[in-house]
């Protein structure tokens, strides 16, 4: 007599989150949190750690297959990083993985970096369960 062994249901593929700290900005508390935060939401999260380049945060994006790079830059270089890294992920045909930006940013910045393909950006103080949201939604755009 054979029994029918019950194949697992195949779990939906988590949110994969790359939290990147670009240029020469030391300050990481923030992004520490953030990706704490994006962990105990249930999502992968990848940390680059400090001072990467464009070039470094694209490849590992790449490399990692995630669906959200999350940029935290409070260091003013947010106008030569970012659509650096937008030119990048064009290049290398991962134009779809959406990128957030955090950081302390003028509003009419802010607007011009979403013009330029930037999905949000946020500043200090923003609520955890705000950006987690964020985050979802913009995943969601990838699968």
């Amino acid at each position: 007599m054979s029994q029918a062994i019950d194949k697992p249901k195949e779990e939906a593929r988590k949110i994969r989150v790359l939290v990147a700290k670009p240029g020469l900005d030391g300050h990481d508390r923030g992004v520490k949190v953030l990706a704490r935060a994006l962990s105990d939401a249930g999502m992968e999260v990848v940390y680059t750690g400090l001072h990467q380049t464009p070039s470094q945060i694209v490849g590992a994006a790449i490399q990692e297959d995630v669906d959200v790079i999350a940029i935290s830059i409070l260091s003013g270089a947010h106008m030569a990083i970012v659509p650096e890294v937008l030119r990048l992920l064009r290049e290398n045909n991962a134009e779809d993985i959406a990128v957030l930006v955090g950081g302390i940013i003028p509003d009419e910045e802010a607007e011009e970096l979403k013009k330029m393909g930037v999905y949000d950006v946020k500043g200090p103080g923003t609520p955890l369960s705000e950006l987690v949201e964020i985050v979802k939604r913009a995943a969601s755009a990838r699968f």
